[in-house]
């Protein structure tokens, strides 16, 4: 019989306790139409919540400063990850808080326990935007890590290329690759981790972008210079093809190798492509130099030509009704200083055919008179 009776006892206890268990789990279900009745009647049974909003409260506060503290003095990337992840479980434990809960039962539970924090909207939703604004910043410091390694990547793979480019057209394409890197790592907000990565290695970048880039402007303008020169070169060439020629076109001819000349010799020492520059120099040059011979020799020859020519003339007058015997001499005498004169005129020139004309002439008349 008293077995019996402790048998049934425990039993007893063990329903009244099961059902007292369910009824807090009930009480304690996340429904404000269960809730706020009993937190008017009975707010010990929600003993359980308060303590459960308590500690996903104070994990959020905590998370939020351990974030707080890695997302504004990074020292490496992985704090901004370590951050993310603070971040993340800040957020995970400001979910688990009902919002409709705040403000009037924690109330409750810190008049009856004398709790040491205030739990209300206000600073619920300063952490909900404290914790938008640092996965506002995580976004940024990541998207700009992101950037910054592969534009360092694409800069060192342009310079790799570069070197080993050998078309223009090849190198033109890598300069442009080049420069979009350079202004992807320029353009980083400068309140970000990877914008104080690349601060330090900006300008050794920029110095070698800038070295590669005066090279090609100077390769650029040497080859112009060669260019022009060339020009000029081939125009004097055409010119001056099938002499003799006139004065004034041999002047022409020596105008414009010395235009030629005047753009090779704006390529300095320094400059690429010098060495070629001083063999088109030494050509140049040389042709200009035969060209003014060649001027001095027809202006020589002309005038040459031009005396003998006036002065047979003013002989042939003087002597129109023939040479007597008393001024032959004189007649021989003059007439062999015309054929002498006509022996500067020089061959190539101009003047050479009628020169040899006269000279025929002038002999001709020259036996006449030793006869």
């Amino acid at each position: 019989m008293k077995l019996k009776l402790i048998t049934w006892g425990l039993g007893i206890t063990t329903v009244t306790t099961a059902g007292l268990m369910g009824l807090i789990y009930l009480v304690n279900l996340p429904y404000p139409m269960i809730r706020r009745p009993v937190s008017k009647v009975a707010p010990l049974l929600l003993l359980p919540s308060y303590i459960k909003m308590d500690h996903h409260y104070r994990e959020a506060i905590a998370h939020v400063e351990q974030a707080d503290q890695l997302i504004n003095h990074v020292s490496s990337f992985d704090d901004i990850k370590l951050g993310e992840e603070k971040v993340k479980l800040a957020q995970e434990n400001l979910d688990k808080l009902p919002v409709w809960f705040i403000g009037y039962e924690p109330k409750r539970y810190c008049e009856m326990f004398s709790c040491s924090w205030q739990f209300t909207i206000d600073e619920f939703e300063t952490a909900r935007k404290q914790i938008g604004r640092m996965e506002a910043i995580i976004f940024q410091q990541k998207n700009a890590f992101n950037t910054y390694q592969q534009a360092e990547n694409n800069l060192q793979q342009a310079k790799q290329k570069y070197q080993q480019a050998t078309q223009p057209e090849q190198k033109q394409v890598i300069i442009t690759s080049w420069q979009k890197s350079l202004d992807e790592l320029q353009q980083l907000p400068p309140q970000t981790f990877a914008a104080t990565l690349v601060s330090s290695k900006l300008d050794g970048y920029q110095r070698d972008f800038q070295s590669v880039t005066e090279t090609i402007t100077e390769k650029e303008r040497t080859n112009t210079m060669i260019t022009a020169a060339k020009n000029f070169s081939l125009s004097a060439t055409k010119l001056c093809e099938n002499p003799p020629h006139s004065v004034d076109k041999w002047q022409e001819c020596q105008q414009l190798w010395q235009q030629a000349i005047n753009r090779l010799e704006t390529i300095s020492q320094d400059d690429i492509g010098y060495l070629e520059t001083q063999r088109l120099l030494a050509e140049y040059e040389t042709n200009s130099s035969v060209v003014k011979l060649r001027s001095k020799a027809e202006k020589e020859s002309i005038e040459a030509l031009e005396i003998a020519k006036k002065s047979i003339q003013n002989l042939q007058e003087q002597f129109a009704n023939g040479v007597e015997p008393n001024e032959r001499k004189l007649f021989i005498s003059k007439m062999q200083g015309n054929m002498e004169q006509l022996t500067k005129v020089q061959t190539g020139t101009t003047a050479y055919e009628e020169a040899q004309q006269l000279l025929e002439f002038a002999q001709a008349k020259l036996e006449e008179a030793t006869k």
